[in-house]
C-alpha cells in the first residue's frame, strides 16, 4: 500500500474526486470517507449509474455529493462530470474500494510538482491481490504493448482507474467512449496531445466481500481492441492506410509477376482476368494512399484545435503550503 505520510493541505485549490458507481453499497462508503480524511477539503462527487441497490444513500451519509447518470456505462458518467465539475484537480477513482485512497494526495502532490497534466496511477504487483484476475493482468499487458506499438509511448497501466488529471486536461478531452473503454481514450488522448505525464505507483486490493466486479473479460476486452481499432484510423490514418495500401499492392505484384515474365517470353497475356484483377489492387493501393495522406491532413487540422483548446487554460498551480 502506498501512503502519503503526514496530513497533506493544498489550500486555495479546489479539488473534485469523481467516483462513478453502480451498484457498490457495499463499499463505496469506505471510499468516501478514505478520500475525505486523505485530502480534507476535496470534494467528492459519486455519481450513481443506474444502481438497484443503496449505493446513492450510502455514499451520501458517508459525506459525497451524489449526483445520477441515467445513460449506462462509466464512460457516460465521466463524459458527464467532466462536463459538469469545475475543479482545479480532478481525481477518478473507482467505487469498489480497490484502489488504495491514501495514495491521494501523493498523486495530486506529484501533478502540481512538475506541473503535469496527467497521473496515471499503476496498480503495484500483489501476489495476494485476487481483484486483478489473471485474465485481466494479461490483457492488460497486451494492451499496454498494443497502445506503445501504435502511438509510440510506452503505458505500464493504461486499464487503471486511477487517475489525477489537470483542468486542461479535463476540459480538452472529448470523452467520446460510453463503457469501460474510457481508460483507453484517456491514455491516447494524453499520449497524442503529448501533455506532461507522470505515473506513481498505488496499492490494489480485493473488492470487499459481497461486492461484485462489473467487468467482462472476454466482452470489455473486445470492446477496447475496437476502440483502439477506430482511434487507429483517425490517430494514424496514414500509417494505417499506408499498410492497407502496401498490402493491396503486394499482392498485386505477387499476381503481375508471372504475367510479366510470361508477356516477356511470348509478348501475349494468356490470364487477362488476372492482369485485369492486378492493376485493379494496385489502383486501390494508391487510392489507400491518398486517403491516407488526406485524413493525415484532417488530423493534423485536429490535433492544432486540439492543442489551441488545451492551451486556453493554465497549468495547474498551487502557491500554499503543502505539507
Amino acid at each position: 500500500m502506498i501512503s502519503a505520510g503526514p496530513e497533506v493541505a493544498f489550500d486555495g485549490l479546489q479539488i473534485a474526486a469523481i467516483v462513478p458507481c453502480y451498484n457498490e453499497e457495499i463499499a463505496v462508503g469506505t471510499v468516501v470517507k478514505d478520500l475525505l480524511a486523505a485530502v480534507p477539503g476535496m470534494t467528492v462527487y459519486v455519481y450513481d449509474n443506474r444502481s438497484s441497490d443503496r449505493t446513492a444513500e450510502v455514499a451520501a451519509a458517508a459525506g459525497a455529493v451524489v449526483r445520477t447518470e441515467s445513460r449506462p456505462g462509466k464512460g457516460n458518467v465521466v463524459r458527464r462530470a467532466f462536463a459538469d465539475i469545475e475543479a482545479d484537480v480532478y481525481l477518478l477513482i473507482d467505487g469498489d474500494d480497490t484502489y488504495d485512497a491514501s495514495a491521494a494526495p501523493t498523486m495530486i502532490k506529484t501533478l502540481l510538482s512538475g506541473p503535469y497534466d496527467h497521473v496515471l496511477g499503476t496498480r503495484t504487483d500483489d501476489p495476494e491481490a485476487t481483484a486483478y484476475r489473471p485474465g485481466h493482468a494479461a490483457g492488460n499487458r497486451m494492451f499496454n504493448k498494443l497502445i506503445g506499438a501504435l502511438f509510440g509511448e510506452q503505458v505500464t497501466d493504461m486499464l487503471s482507474g486511477y487517475r489525477v488529471f489537470s483542468r486542461r486536461f479535463v476540459k480538452s478531452f472529448p470523452a467520446l467512449s460510453r463503457e469501460f473503454e474510457i481508460e483507453t481514450e484517456l491514455t491516447v488522448h494524453a499520449v497524442n496531445l503529448r501533455v506532461p505525464q507522470v505515473e506513481v505507483p498505488v496499492g490494489f486490493k480485493d473488492r470487499p466481500d459481497g461486492s461484485e466486479s462489473k467487468l467482462r473479460t472476454y466482452h470489455d476486452g473486445f470492446r477496447i481492441l475496437r476502440l483502439i481499432g477506430g482511434l487507429l484510423q483517425y490517430e494514424r490514418p496514414l500509417a494505417l492506410f499506408s499498410a492497407i495500401g502496401s498490402i493491396f499492392v503486394l499482392i498485386a505484384i505477387i499476381l503481375g509477376i508471372p504475367l510479366l515474365v510470361t508477356y516477356a517470353q511470348t509478348h501475349e497475356v494468356p490470364r487477362l482476368p488476372t492482369a485485369i484483377l492486378a492493376t485493379g489492387l494496385v489502383m486501390v493501393g494508391i487510392m489507400s494512399f491518398v486517403i491516407g495522406l488526406i485524413l493525415n491532413g484532417i488530423l493534423r487540422l485536429r490535433q492544432e484545435n486540439a492543442r489551441l483548446a488545451y492551451l486556453r487554460l493554465p497549468s495547474v498551480t498551487h502557491s500554499g503550503p503543502t505539507t
